[in-house]
């Protein structure tokens, strides 16, 4: 089955224009149920945006998209999904546990449910230690896997991840990683951005390229490392550079 179906999307923010600022142009891109993909691009190709208008945060200039053969304003789709946005921010004056607690009733879970998969995920992102502590006196790496820790609460079919790697100390990617590789063998399909290329080199199945809000490539890594017969390169790093400069 196809998880991730995008078909001609394209989003432009007006601003006096007679079109506007354009953020994302005329993308089609597919991505497979089990299936992790790297979404890549400099700052400001297109890739927030796209997450943005995957969970239904932002709607589209034009184009469609079908999560699971559903039409994205499908509610029922809202149930399938996982999101952590780059940066993300909670209520500074509740405790871990409490603050899970709220999305664990946001989805409708018993509190035997919410007690089970607040105990699974705590552990999972290293936090078991830190659940009564308030969340204004986390760091920004606890942050990022407290972020993590209600991405996986209701657990979804499709995570979306924005710079999950972003603000983590070395044992920090390590631990996200290994979750990603963790939900990848459970079949849970994955979307995600990162400008930490070796994690990107090392997790997805494919990766796909976007520079100023156009797709310029979406293939595998060993795939991209031959595409260049008359530069070979080593690397996923190498690879990306050489597209972002075509």
């Amino acid at each position: 089955m196809t998880a991730i179906t995008i078909e001609g999307l394209s989003k432009y923010y007006h601003n006096g224009c007679a079109r506007g600022k354009k953020v994302l142009d005329n993308l089609t891109l597919t991505v497979d149920q089990g299936e992790v993909l790297g979404l890549l691009g400099p700052n400001g190709a297109g890739k927030t945006t796209t997450f943005k208008l995957l969970t239904g945060l932002i709607f589209p200039t034009s184009g469609n998209i079908s999560i699971f053969n559903r039409e994205i304003t499908d509610p029922s789709v809202r149930k399938l999904i996982g999101f952590l946005p780059e940066n993300p921010q909670f209520h500074r004056y509740l405790t871990a546990d409490e603050l899970l607690t709220c999305y664990g009733e946001l989805f409708s879970l018993s509190k035997n449910e919410i007690k089970e998969k607040i105990n699974y995920v705590l552990k999972l992102v290293d936090l078991d230690d830190a659940r009564h502590l308030l969340l204004n006196k986390f760091s920004k790496g606890m942050i990022q896997r407290i972020g993590i820790a209600q991405l996986l609460l209701n657990d979804p079919e499709l995570l979306i991840l924005d710079e999950p790697l972003s603000g983590l100390d070395p044992m920090g990617r390590k631990m996200v990683s290994e979750m990603l590789r963790t939900m990848k063998k459970k079949g849970k399909t994955i979307i995600f951005s990162s400008h930490i290329l070796r994690d990107v080199e090392s997790i997805c199945d494919r990766v796909a390229i976007l520079v100023r809000g156009t797709l310029v490539t979406v293939n595998t890594v060993a795939n991209l490392l031959h595409a260049f017969s008359d530069s070979p390169v080593s690397s996923l790093e190498e690879a990306f550079m050489e597209r972002v400069a075509q």
